[in-house]
């Protein structure tokens, strides 16, 4: 039986997150602090930011969404990137999501940001390049809803509310994850434009 690598991220990222939970200096060395990328070049911070998170809340809504539909991501990539290349697109969307954020608040002192909340977004985008009209269930809704029309949701969403700025959620992380991960996947695989129009021209929800 193959080792999944989605499972392993998701394993990693939970242990990582829980000892920060407990450990307020490993948190404070991981998470985004735009100071001290400029000032000490501590560059792992654009990539370790993604191993915490605020709260068990924050940590399993990211790992759960991970978990299943990472492993479709997974499986179609692996087949044609490798195992490695799969691990490097993830790896690369959560600072590809974190870019914009840090330019921004680069000299920002007051600014901090944690999560894999980017990253997940890009496996997600990805999955729903792939297969736009699966159900995904949301919150506490029972009834699912096409995986595209999740997407326009989700977008519209981060968009107003990151000009908004009213909350603490890096929405725009997630616009740039999400945006990678469609770029990522095709590049990856040319062919999946193709299919994702010839799968919008024929519906197959429910």
């Amino acid at each position: 039986m193959t080792l999944s690598i989605t499972l392993v991220i998701v394993v990693a990222t939970c242990l990582v997150s829980w000892f920060a939970f407990n450990n307020r200096q490993l948190l404070d060395r991981l998470i985004l602090w735009p100071p001290a990328v400029d000032r000490s070049k501590q560059y792992d911070r654009l990539v370790t930011h993604g191993f915490i998170h605020a709260d068990l809340g924050h940590l399993l809504f990211n790992m759960i969404t991970l978990f299943f539909f990472g492993r479709p991501v997974e499986q179609v990539m692996v087949e044609r990137i490798g195992a490695v290349g799969f691990v490097l697109f993830y790896l690369s969307a959560i600072v590809v999501a974190i870019l914009p954020t840090y330019l921004k608040h680069r000299h920002d002192a007051q600014y901090r940001s944690l999560g894999a909340s980017g990253a997940v977004s890009a496996v997600l985008f990805a999955f729903i390049l792939m297969a736009p009209w699966t159900g995904i269930y949301i919150f506490f809704i029972p009834i699912p809803i096409p995986a595209i029309l999740y997407a326009v949701f989700y977008v519209g969403y981060s968009i107003w509310m990151d000009r908004r700025g009213t909350d603490n959620v890096n929405h725009s992380a997630h616009l740039w994850g999400a945006g990678y991960g469609v770029l990522f996947a095709l590049v990856m695989e040319p062919g999946l434009l193709a299919h994702f129009l010839s799968e919008l021209a024929n519906p197959t929800f429910g």
